[in-house]
Protein backbone atom coordinates (compact mmCIF):
# COMPACT_ATOMS: atom_id res chain seq x y z
CA UNK A 1 0.00 0.00 0.00
CA UNK A 2 1.19 3.49 -0.83
CA UNK A 3 0.93 6.26 1.76
CA UNK A 4 1.24 9.95 0.91
CA UNK A 5 2.47 11.84 3.95
CA UNK A 6 2.50 15.63 4.17
CA UNK A 7 5.81 16.71 5.68
CA UNK A 8 4.60 20.08 6.95
CA UNK A 9 1.24 18.87 8.27
CA UNK A 10 2.41 15.86 10.23
CA UNK A 11 5.69 17.17 11.59
CA UNK A 12 7.23 13.73 11.13
CA UNK A 13 10.83 13.57 12.28
CA UNK A 14 13.13 13.30 9.32
CA UNK A 15 16.62 13.39 10.66
CA UNK A 16 19.40 11.64 8.76
CA UNK A 17 22.02 10.31 11.18
CA UNK A 18 25.44 8.78 10.68
CA UNK A 19 25.94 5.74 12.88
CA UNK A 20 29.52 4.51 12.52
CA UNK A 21 29.89 2.59 15.76
CA UNK A 22 27.89 -0.65 15.90
CA UNK A 23 28.19 -1.08 19.65
CA UNK A 24 25.07 -2.57 21.28
CA UNK A 25 24.91 0.43 23.63
CA UNK A 26 24.88 2.94 20.77
CA UNK A 27 21.54 4.75 21.22
CA UNK A 28 21.61 6.11 17.68
CA UNK A 29 22.03 2.61 16.23
CA UNK A 30 19.15 1.34 18.36
CA UNK A 31 16.98 4.14 16.95
CA UNK A 32 17.95 3.18 13.40
CA UNK A 33 17.08 -0.47 14.07
CA UNK A 34 13.71 0.59 15.46
CA UNK A 35 13.04 2.63 12.32
CA UNK A 36 13.92 -0.33 10.11
CA UNK A 37 11.50 -2.55 12.04
CA UNK A 38 8.77 0.06 11.54
CA UNK A 39 9.61 0.56 7.84
CA UNK A 40 10.57 4.21 8.34
CA UNK A 41 13.19 5.68 6.02
CA UNK A 42 15.40 8.69 6.66
CA UNK A 43 14.78 11.44 4.12
CA UNK A 44 17.51 13.40 2.35
CA UNK A 45 17.66 16.02 -0.39
CA UNK A 46 17.61 13.19 -2.95
CA UNK A 47 14.05 12.30 -1.91
CA UNK A 48 12.54 15.61 -3.08
CA UNK A 49 11.58 16.94 -6.49
CA UNK A 50 14.10 19.61 -7.51
CA UNK A 51 12.35 22.78 -8.73
CA UNK A 52 13.36 24.36 -12.03
CA UNK A 53 13.25 27.79 -10.38
CA UNK A 54 13.11 28.96 -6.79
CA UNK A 55 11.81 32.19 -5.29
CA UNK A 56 13.64 34.84 -3.30
CA UNK A 57 12.72 38.17 -1.78
CA UNK A 58 14.74 40.85 0.00
CA UNK A 59 12.75 43.31 2.10
CA UNK A 60 14.17 46.48 3.64
CA UNK A 61 12.18 46.60 6.85
CA UNK A 62 12.34 45.91 10.57
CA UNK A 63 12.63 42.19 11.24
CA UNK A 64 9.53 42.13 13.45
CA UNK A 65 7.37 43.61 10.69
CA UNK A 66 8.55 40.92 8.29
CA UNK A 67 8.14 38.10 10.81
CA UNK A 68 4.56 39.12 11.64
CA UNK A 69 3.64 38.91 7.95
CA UNK A 70 4.84 35.29 7.61
CA UNK A 71 2.30 32.45 8.07
CA UNK A 72 2.54 30.05 11.02
CA UNK A 73 4.73 26.98 10.49
CA UNK A 74 5.79 27.95 6.97
CA UNK A 75 9.59 28.18 7.41
CA UNK A 76 11.94 25.19 7.28
CA UNK A 77 15.17 26.96 8.28
CA UNK A 78 15.84 30.26 10.02
CA UNK A 79 19.48 31.24 9.58
CA UNK A 80 20.57 34.51 11.19
CA UNK A 81 23.62 36.48 12.30
CA UNK A 82 22.01 39.07 14.59
CA UNK A 83 23.52 42.30 15.89
CA UNK A 84 24.73 42.11 19.51
CA UNK A 85 24.47 45.71 20.66
CA UNK A 86 28.18 46.40 20.27
CA UNK A 87 27.56 49.84 18.74
CA UNK A 88 29.31 48.88 15.51
CA UNK A 89 26.70 50.89 13.59
CA UNK A 90 23.15 52.20 13.92
CA UNK A 91 21.85 48.68 13.21
CA UNK A 92 23.82 47.41 16.22
CA UNK A 93 22.41 49.65 18.97
CA UNK A 94 19.51 48.72 21.28
CA UNK A 95 18.48 50.00 24.71
CA UNK A 96 17.44 46.60 26.12
CA UNK A 97 18.98 43.85 24.04
CA UNK A 98 17.29 40.72 25.39
CA UNK A 99 13.89 42.42 25.55
CA UNK A 100 14.25 43.16 21.83
CA UNK A 101 15.68 39.72 20.99
CA UNK A 102 12.86 37.95 22.84
CA UNK A 103 10.36 39.41 20.36
CA UNK A 104 12.01 37.95 17.28
CA UNK A 105 12.70 34.67 19.07
CA UNK A 106 8.98 34.29 19.87
CA UNK A 107 8.02 35.12 16.29
CA UNK A 108 10.64 32.70 14.99
CA UNK A 109 9.11 29.89 17.01
CA UNK A 110 5.69 30.67 15.55
CA UNK A 111 6.75 30.69 11.87
CA UNK A 112 9.04 27.64 12.13
CA UNK A 113 7.62 24.36 10.82
CA UNK A 114 7.31 21.39 13.25
CA UNK A 115 10.39 19.78 11.62
CA UNK A 116 12.19 23.09 11.13
CA UNK A 117 15.54 24.37 12.39
CA UNK A 118 16.93 27.68 13.61
CA UNK A 119 20.62 28.64 13.47
CA UNK A 120 22.00 31.69 15.29
CA UNK A 121 25.56 32.95 14.80
CA UNK A 122 27.19 34.78 17.65
CA UNK A 123 29.72 34.43 20.43
CA UNK A 124 30.30 35.17 24.09
CA UNK A 125 31.40 38.77 23.69
CA UNK A 126 29.35 40.11 26.62
CA UNK A 127 30.84 43.45 27.71
CA UNK A 128 28.31 45.25 29.88
CA UNK A 129 24.72 45.20 31.06
CA UNK A 130 23.25 46.43 27.78
CA UNK A 131 25.24 44.28 25.31
CA UNK A 132 24.11 40.86 24.20
CA UNK A 133 25.60 37.51 23.22
CA UNK A 134 24.70 33.86 22.66
CA UNK A 135 24.87 33.14 26.39
CA UNK A 136 21.94 35.46 27.00
CA UNK A 137 20.00 34.07 24.06
CA UNK A 138 20.52 30.48 25.25
CA UNK A 139 19.45 31.42 28.77
CA UNK A 140 16.32 33.12 27.48
CA UNK A 141 15.42 30.20 25.21
CA UNK A 142 15.90 27.70 28.03
CA UNK A 143 13.77 29.55 30.58
CA UNK A 144 11.23 31.41 28.45
CA UNK A 145 10.61 29.45 25.24
CA UNK A 146 9.95 25.90 24.03
CA UNK A 147 13.00 25.86 21.76
CA UNK A 148 15.29 22.82 22.01
CA UNK A 149 19.08 23.20 21.77
CA UNK A 150 20.45 20.45 19.51
CA UNK A 151 24.07 21.55 19.03
CA UNK A 152 26.56 24.29 19.69
CA UNK A 153 28.87 24.51 16.68
CA UNK A 154 32.35 25.99 17.05
CA UNK A 155 33.47 27.76 13.90
CA UNK A 156 37.28 27.71 14.06
CA UNK A 157 39.40 29.84 11.75
CA UNK A 158 43.15 30.46 11.61
CA UNK A 159 43.04 34.03 10.35
CA UNK A 160 42.01 36.88 12.62
CA UNK A 161 43.04 39.99 14.53
CA UNK A 162 46.02 39.95 16.87
CA UNK A 163 45.60 40.85 20.56
CA UNK A 164 47.78 41.99 23.47
CA UNK A 165 45.37 42.22 26.41
CA UNK A 166 43.64 38.84 25.88
CA UNK A 167 44.06 35.60 23.92
CA UNK A 168 43.47 36.34 20.24
CA UNK A 169 40.05 35.13 19.15
CA UNK A 170 39.98 32.38 16.53
CA UNK A 171 36.46 31.05 16.75
CA UNK A 172 32.78 31.88 16.89
CA UNK A 173 29.95 29.91 18.45
CA UNK A 174 26.77 29.03 16.57
CA UNK A 175 23.69 27.45 18.12
CA UNK A 176 21.22 25.12 16.43
CA UNK A 177 17.68 25.20 17.85
CA UNK A 178 14.59 23.21 16.91
CA UNK A 179 10.89 23.45 17.62
CA UNK A 180 10.43 19.71 18.27
CA UNK A 181 12.54 16.56 18.39
CA UNK A 182 11.25 15.68 14.90
CA UNK A 183 13.61 17.96 12.99
CA UNK A 184 14.92 17.53 9.46
CA UNK A 185 18.64 16.75 9.31
CA UNK A 186 20.42 15.49 6.16
CA UNK A 187 23.88 14.52 7.33
CA UNK A 188 24.78 12.70 4.12
CA UNK A 189 24.70 15.99 2.19
CA UNK A 190 27.50 17.50 4.29
CA UNK A 191 29.76 14.55 5.08
CA UNK A 192 33.51 15.06 4.68
CA UNK A 193 35.36 12.45 2.58
CA UNK A 194 38.08 10.42 4.26
CA UNK A 195 41.56 10.71 2.80
CA UNK A 196 42.83 7.50 1.19
CA UNK A 197 44.82 6.29 4.22
CA UNK A 198 42.08 7.07 6.76
CA UNK A 199 39.47 5.39 4.57
CA UNK A 200 41.43 2.14 4.43
CA UNK A 201 41.88 2.19 8.20
CA UNK A 202 38.21 2.92 8.82
CA UNK A 203 37.07 0.12 6.50
CA UNK A 204 39.28 -2.34 8.40
CA UNK A 205 37.69 -1.35 11.70
CA UNK A 206 34.97 -3.96 12.35
CA UNK A 207 33.25 -1.65 14.84
CA UNK A 208 32.36 0.80 12.06
CA UNK A 209 29.54 0.54 9.56
CA UNK A 210 31.29 0.30 6.17
CA UNK A 211 28.30 1.76 4.31
CA UNK A 212 28.50 4.98 6.32
CA UNK A 213 32.29 5.05 6.20
CA UNK A 214 32.16 5.13 2.39
CA UNK A 215 29.78 8.10 2.54
CA UNK A 216 32.30 10.13 4.54
CA UNK A 217 32.76 11.54 8.02
CA UNK A 218 30.42 13.49 10.20
CA UNK A 219 31.92 17.02 10.20
CA UNK A 220 31.40 17.08 14.01
CA UNK A 221 30.51 20.32 15.79
CA UNK A 222 33.93 21.93 15.30
CA UNK A 223 34.25 23.34 11.78
CA UNK A 224 37.52 24.70 10.41
CA UNK A 225 36.49 27.16 7.72
CA UNK A 226 38.55 30.25 6.99
CA UNK A 227 37.13 33.74 7.46
CA UNK A 228 36.92 35.93 4.38
CA UNK A 229 40.05 37.97 3.77
CA UNK A 230 39.67 41.57 2.66
CA UNK A 231 40.54 40.64 -0.93
CA UNK A 232 38.39 37.50 -1.08
CA UNK A 233 36.49 37.05 -4.34
CA UNK A 234 33.35 36.39 -2.27
CA UNK A 235 33.43 39.85 -0.69
CA UNK A 236 30.54 42.21 -1.49
CA UNK A 237 31.35 44.93 1.06
CA UNK A 238 29.52 43.99 4.27
CA UNK A 239 31.78 44.13 7.38
CA UNK A 240 30.55 40.86 8.94
CA UNK A 241 30.01 38.81 5.79
CA UNK A 242 30.13 35.03 6.33
CA UNK A 243 31.80 32.55 3.94
CA UNK A 244 29.58 30.76 1.43
CA UNK A 245 30.91 27.43 2.69
CA UNK A 246 29.59 27.73 6.23
CA UNK A 247 26.16 29.01 5.14
CA UNK A 248 25.95 26.25 2.53
CA UNK A 249 26.60 23.53 5.11
CA UNK A 250 23.66 24.68 7.23
CA UNK A 251 21.34 25.13 4.25
CA UNK A 252 22.10 21.67 2.85
CA UNK A 253 21.89 19.85 6.20
CA UNK A 254 18.87 21.57 7.75
CA UNK A 255 16.58 22.32 4.78
CA UNK A 256 15.52 20.49 1.64
CA UNK A 257 14.98 21.53 -2.00
CA UNK A 258 12.09 23.98 -2.52
CA UNK A 259 11.66 24.54 1.22
CA UNK A 260 11.77 28.08 2.63
CA UNK A 261 14.79 29.59 4.38
CA UNK A 262 14.45 32.84 6.34
CA UNK A 263 17.22 35.32 7.17
CA UNK A 264 15.81 38.44 8.82
CA UNK A 265 19.25 39.96 9.42
CA UNK A 266 20.28 39.55 5.79
CA UNK A 267 23.33 41.82 5.86
CA UNK A 268 25.41 40.84 2.83
CA UNK A 269 22.70 38.63 1.31
CA UNK A 270 24.93 35.53 1.39
CA UNK A 271 22.04 33.34 2.58
CA UNK A 272 20.01 34.33 -0.46
CA UNK A 273 22.81 33.44 -2.84
CA UNK A 274 23.36 30.03 -1.27
CA UNK A 275 19.62 29.29 -1.31
CA UNK A 276 19.40 30.05 -5.02
CA UNK A 277 22.43 27.86 -5.72
CA UNK A 278 21.03 25.01 -3.59
CA UNK A 279 17.45 25.24 -4.94
CA UNK A 280 15.85 26.60 -1.76
CA UNK A 281 13.40 29.49 -1.52
CA UNK A 282 14.57 32.42 0.60
CA UNK A 283 13.06 35.34 2.48
CA UNK A 284 15.58 38.00 3.48
CA UNK A 285 15.05 41.15 5.49
CA UNK A 286 17.33 43.93 6.69
CA UNK A 287 16.77 47.49 7.91
CA UNK A 288 19.82 48.69 6.00
CA UNK A 289 19.03 49.65 2.38
CA UNK A 290 22.66 48.81 1.55
CA UNK A 291 21.71 45.12 1.73
CA UNK A 292 20.14 45.45 -1.72
CA UNK A 293 23.47 46.60 -3.12
CA UNK A 294 25.32 43.73 -1.45
CA UNK A 295 22.84 41.15 -2.72
CA UNK A 296 22.98 42.60 -6.25
CA UNK A 297 26.76 42.00 -6.20
CA UNK A 298 26.13 38.38 -5.20
CA UNK A 299 23.70 37.93 -8.07
CA UNK A 300 26.20 39.43 -10.51
CA UNK A 301 28.88 36.99 -9.30
CA UNK A 302 26.39 34.13 -9.72
CA UNK A 303 25.46 35.22 -13.24
CA UNK A 304 29.12 35.01 -14.24
CA UNK A 305 28.87 31.26 -13.64
CA UNK A 306 27.79 29.33 -16.75
CA UNK A 307 25.84 26.91 -14.54
CA UNK A 308 24.05 29.50 -12.41
CA UNK A 309 20.62 28.50 -11.11
CA UNK A 310 17.33 30.04 -12.21
CA UNK A 311 15.36 32.07 -9.71
CA UNK A 312 12.41 34.44 -9.40
CA UNK A 313 12.77 37.71 -7.45
CA UNK A 314 9.52 38.67 -5.75
CA UNK A 315 8.53 42.11 -4.48
CA UNK A 316 5.90 41.05 -1.94
CA UNK A 317 5.52 38.21 0.55
CA UNK A 318 2.02 37.54 -0.75
CA UNK A 319 3.30 36.86 -4.26
CA UNK A 320 6.25 34.88 -2.87
CA UNK A 321 3.99 32.45 -0.99
CA UNK A 322 1.41 32.30 -3.81
CA UNK A 323 4.00 31.13 -6.34
CA UNK A 324 5.48 28.54 -3.97
CA UNK A 325 2.04 27.20 -3.03
CA UNK A 326 1.10 26.86 -6.71
CA UNK A 327 4.28 24.92 -7.34
CA UNK A 328 3.61 22.72 -4.30
CA UNK A 329 0.08 21.93 -5.50
CA UNK A 330 1.48 20.97 -8.91
CA UNK A 331 4.03 18.67 -7.27
CA UNK A 332 1.33 17.06 -5.11
CA UNK A 333 -0.66 16.28 -8.26
CA UNK A 334 2.46 14.85 -9.92
CA UNK A 335 3.16 12.57 -6.95
CA UNK A 336 -0.43 11.38 -6.85
CA UNK A 337 -0.38 10.54 -10.59
CA UNK A 338 3.07 8.87 -10.58
CA UNK A 339 3.10 6.26 -7.86
CA UNK A 340 6.65 5.27 -8.80
CA UNK A 341 7.85 8.57 -7.35
CA UNK A 342 6.86 9.44 -3.82
CA UNK A 343 9.45 11.07 -1.55
CA UNK A 344 7.23 10.48 1.49
CA UNK A 345 6.58 6.80 0.89
CA UNK A 346 7.81 4.29 3.46
CA UNK A 347 10.21 1.66 2.17
CA UNK A 348 9.11 -1.96 2.51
Amino acid sequence: MTYLISLQKTGIGIFNMAIHNKSHSNSGLMQLNKMKRNNIKHKSALDFIIPEKTNCILLCDDCLNTLKAIPDGSIQLILIDPPYNLDLATWDTYEDYIEWASKWLDESYRVLSPNGNMVIFGGTQFQDIKSGDLTEIIYHCRHNTKFRLVNTIVWYYKNGMSAHRYFANRHEEIIWLTKTDKYYFDLDSVRIPYDEKALKEALRDKRLNSENVLKGKNPTNVWQIGRLNGNSNERVGHPTQKPLEIIRRFVKALSYPDSIVLDFFAGSGTTGRVCIEEKRNCIMCDKDEQSKTYFAKHLKKMDENLFSQKYIKNNSLELFFDEINKRKNTKDMFVAEHSTYNPFQDEH
